[in-house]
């Protein structure tokens, strides 16, 4: 993993976002998730344990493209990038992450030398039941255990009595103390227990001459680098509106994220890796009363002097310890109460959230992500409306039992904000099948077949090649069915867009019209003026 970078990360990130930044609670440093994204991805174009200085490079290269991409996020006010992820999907990763992260761990806890680069749980067990075969310490497990038993309980206690907050926040700092004079005193080092023997004194040099843009793997670090911004950012911006919210002030997005694209810029050229806001040190710091950002500065002074200071005494700590110290912290990213609640309120929403679990679970942290970004963008919300009675007021049929279908015409409205290649087809699918069904059932009834399709697109602010070629092909199908295609309310973006694909003269500029109201009542005349025709 990136353990031989997380200390320096916590020196130079946060200070240049008390400079910058403007949540008053929220403490930067390394994260578990962006840590397991990183190193996954990493591995697989550098092992780290065959070329540590090349493994490396490519952490500081991502890190400053990272960083790039939040800093123009930021500058060019794009936070919406960050919305497609949404809190669903958080939800589904976090919790595959946190069991994969826990089943890595399982290298330190039981003392493997020989594990897999990879993150999915498939190559995770197989590479642990390979290695049972292999010469192991039980001391490791049983160490390691035994911590991880006094962390949780600690947690418990923190959780249950809110006067001894501070009792969880320092007994991983117990744990590794207690283990290390442990290991000093009985020489259990001798006996097969790991340690992690010499750390490196003092902050690491600069790295500004380790940054690579040139050779074969620049386009896979700038990949990586823009996977890692937006899942740093969402969390930062995430655990720092939930804080803000409760005092009471306003976080300006744009340039939170302004502030971390430099923070992780100016990391990347201090041997740092990406940096974010940790929930769980941004809890510890609520709950300790800060006030402003002068705790990120504390924080970094005080991790400067432990690494100027402190570094020999860890020398005989026990890898296990280190270990049982992340698996304790791994509980509070499983949230099943929480995926409870999106099941009971959106099942939909709750694809995506298993789709980001098991992507994360069985496939790869990057792929996870990109199930829930789909899911996430594929499943538009599409209503049927009615008019309300004794108004002209058209709303979801399905939300208001009393609106009225206006007969021979079927109102529908995107509630999508992209009609894009993610979603247009679905959209236009929908469509067709409702006029198809409406069609059936006319047939078996006096009810008079739909005439005129009205496409709502009030909430829709923007709409690619695709989404236009789904209109296209929408409107072809109705014209089979002898159905009429008309368009309301559509934003200036749109209908200019509409206009330059010239679809607007396709289905007619007299289709085209301001409200639902009017659409209506031209479709009625229309429909008027052909039985009268006849």
């Amino acid at each position: 993993m990136l353990n031989f970078l997380d200390l320096d990360t916590s020196v130079i990130p946060p200070l240049i976002y008390a400079l910058m930044g403007s949540s008053r609670e929220i403490a930067i440093g390394p994260v578990a998730v962006v840590s397991m994204l990183l190193s996954s991805m990493i591995q697989k174009i550098e092992d780290p344990a065959t070329d540590p200085a090349a493994y490396r490079n490519i952490v500081f290269t991502v890190t400053f493209f990272a960083g790039i991409f939040q800093a123009v996020f930021g500058l060019f006010r794009l936070g919406f990038l960050v919305d497609f992820l949404s809190h669903a999907a958080i939800v589904g990763f976090m919790g595959g992450a946190a069991i994969v992260i826990g089943l890595q761990q399982l290298k330190g806890l039981l003392g493997i030398s020989h594990f897999t680069t990879k993150t999915d749980v498939v190559s995770v067990l197989e590479s642990v039941f390979t290695s049972i075969d292999l010469p192991w310490c039980p001391l490791n497990f049983v160490l390691g255990c035994s911590f991880l038993i006094f962390l949780l309980i600690a947690r418990f206690i923190g959780r249950r009595n809110k006067k001894l907050f501070w009792f969880p926040a320092i007994a991983p700092l117990i744990s590794v103390i207690l283990s290390t004079l442990i290991v000093f005193l009985t020489k259990a080092d001798k006996h097969g227990v790991k340690i992690v023997k010499h750390i490196k004194g003092g902050l690491n040099p600069s790295s500004v001459h380790e940054l690579q843009f040139k050779g074969p793997h620049v386009g896979q670090a700038a990949k990586f680098g823009l996977i890692s911004a937006i899942v740093a950012l969402t969390e930062a911006i995430a655990v720092g509106r939930s804080f803000a919210s409760i005092k009471g002030y306003h976080l300006d997005g744009n340039k939170e994220m302004v502030a971390m694209g430099f923070m992780n810029i100016a990391g990347s050229m201090t041997s740092c890796y990406v940096a974010t806001g940790s929930f769980s040190r941004t809890a510890v710091n609520f709950s300790a009363g800060c006030e402003s950002v002068i705790s990120n500065i504390v924080m970094a002074i005080t991790v400067f002097l432990s690494l100027e200071l402190f570094t020999r005494l860890l020398y005989y700590t026990p890898i296990a310890i280190l270990a049982s110290i992340i698996l304790s912290a791994l509980p509070g990213l499983i949230n099943i109460h929480e995926a409870y609640y999106i099941w009971k309120v959106d099942k939909l929403d709750f694809l995506a959230c298993i789709g980001a679990f098991f992507g994360v679970l069985f496939a790869s942290v990057e792929i996870g992500l990109l199930v829930a970004i789909l899911l996430n963008a594929i499943r538009p919300g599409i209503e049927e409306l009615g008019r309300l009675p004794r108004t002209d007021t058209y709303c979801d049929i399905n939300q208001y039992p009393m609106a009225i279908k206006t007969p021979g015409i079927l109102i529908v409205r995107v509630n999508s904000a992209p009609l894009c290649f993610a979603n247009a087809n679905f959209i236009r699918e929908r469509i067709t099948r409702w006029v198809i069904e409406e069609e059936d059932k006319s047939k078996e009834s006096t009810k008079g077949r739909i005439q005129v399709v009205i496409l709502d697109l009030s909430n829709v602010t923007n709409v690619d090649t695709a989404g236009i070629l789904a209109l296209e092909e929408l409107h072809k199908k109705l014209l089979s069915h002898e159905t009429e295609l008309a368009i309301a309310n559509p934003r200036w973006q749109v209908i200019h867009k509409l206009k330059l694909a010239k679809f607007a003269d396709r289905i007619g500029r007299g289709s085209i019209f301001i409200t639902v109201g009017e659409a209506v009542a031209a479709s009625i005349s229309t429909k008027l003026t052909s039985l009268n025709n006849c």
